[in-house]
């Protein structure tokens, strides 16, 4: 089967080489590594196999994916993988959507320290929501958090924000009681954003004195500790966006939400409209009209387009999935069967005990479907990355 649609995958492999020439020296090793992967991904680049129908005559070729977590086209596999392991941890209660911004000029700083702020804006909100969750005031309760980093606005800008999906209750000080929130409402929004801003400027400040906040360009005047204070101090009176959307219809649906957002990146292929030469058009969403319709195309010219992507890499090895309070990995299994006992409700069958432990989830061929005739297929032929194969064979979308 051929493609047909635009892809990102083709503006980088037609424009990629020459923006590498142009800003060498300017890219690091982490976007390289991106854009690579990216043009690469579901080529004879990467290898694959070929599959021989057992009934009639048809073969296609299967290129191996990249599996780059910035890849467009690996996160559907990437997200339902990951979706069906956090099945057995769903409880039977209302669970609700926090959202934790940064402002514009805190924005800037995480630009050029990533890591660093990234992190600290995971801790931050985290602990905010732990800290009011325990709060005799509020909720009196330990709670549990799955919290997953988007750094990017609808237009590809850079606007780093953390996605918090909470469960509407926590277990008792003593460990003996669930405790759940009123219907409707988890915590108060405007208390949310002060301990936010208080823990997230206190934790600023401590990197900069560490000496782990590098600052360039325009920027290069906040390595002085004065003028640091200085930039930060009317942003300890400005309220901070904490956003707290209504609760999901179920965990089914907070299942539906998570295998859309865990695995999102910057833009997908589905949003791209066309490129040419000099521009790339893609769709994005206008928050700032209130009603009627937000939906609009952009027209970038192909070496921003490509800037806009590759400013959202995140740094090697950094988790933008993280998993905190009784939801915490090590603790999260046993925590979530004491919880179901305190619930009085039953445990969620094991989605992978019978599929993962039988023989045919280890075999290549299985559900291997011949499109032409509906005969299973065969594996006859694999081909390692950089080699064509010896059967001819029109290739084949799906990843090896």
């Amino acid at each position: 089967m051929g493609r047909s649609k635009l892809e990102v995958a083709d503006i980088f492999r037609a424009h990629g080489p020459a923006y590498r020439r142009e800003h060498a020296g300017h890219l690091n090793l982490p976007q390289l590594k991106v854009m690579s992967a990216v043009e690469n991904c579901r080529t004879a680049a990467l290898g694959g196999h070929v599959s021989a129908c057992t009934k009639c005559s048809h073969q296609h070729i299967a290129y191996n994916s990249c599996r780059n977590r910035h890849c467009p086209k690996c996160q559907g596999i990437a997200a339902r993988d990951w979706m069906l392991a956090r099945m057995e941890d769903l409880l039977p209660v209302e669970y609700f959507h926090v959202v934790f911004s940064l402002p514009a000029q805190i924005a800037d700083i995480a630009y050029q320290n990533k890591a660093a702020v990234y992190d600290l804006l995971f801790k931050a909100s985290a602990q905010t929501l732990l800290t009011i969750a325990a709060d005799p005031k509020h909720l009196g309760a330990k709670i549990g958090m799955t919290s997953v980093l988007h750094t990017w606005g609808s237009a590809m800008t850079h606007h780093p924000h953390v996605h918090v999906i909470v469960p509407g209750g926590g277990v008792s000080r003593d460990g003996q009681r669930w405790i759940t929130c009123r219907p409707g409402f988890f915590l108060p929004v405007k208390v949310l954003s002060r301990l936010f801003r208080r823990l997230f400027l206190e934790g600023l400040v401590k990197l900069h004195k560490a000496g782990k906040l590098a600052f360039f360009g325009n920027l290069s005047g906040l390595a002085d500790p004065v003028a640091f204070v200085a930039h930060l101090a009317p942003l300890r009176k400005t309220d901070w966006v904490v956003y707290a959307k209504p609760p999901f219809g179920g965990p089914e649906a907070v299942l539906a939400y998570l295998s859309r957002y865990t695995h999102r990146i910057a833009i997908s292929n589905h949003r791209l409209v066309s490129a040419d030469a000099d521009t790339v058009a893609f769709r994005w969403k206008d928050y700032r009209i209130k009603r009627g319709d937000r939906m609009k195309v952009m027209h970038l010219p192909t070496d921003e387009f490509i800037r806009r992507f590759l400013i959202h890499v995140l740094p090697h090895r950094f988790h933008r999935i993280r998993h905190t309070g009784f939801l915490a990995n090590g603790i999260r299994r046993d925590r979530v069967r004491k919880i179901r006992r305190l619930l009085d409700v039953e445990a969620v069958p094991d989605q992978t005990s019978d599929e993962a432990n039988s023989d045919e989830a280890d075999d290549p061929n299985a559900h291997l479907i011949c499109p032409e005739c509906g005969s299973a297929m065969i594996i006859i032929e694999t081909f390692t990355r950089g080699h064509a194969p010896k059967s001819r064979a029109p290739p084949y979308e799906d990843a090896a």
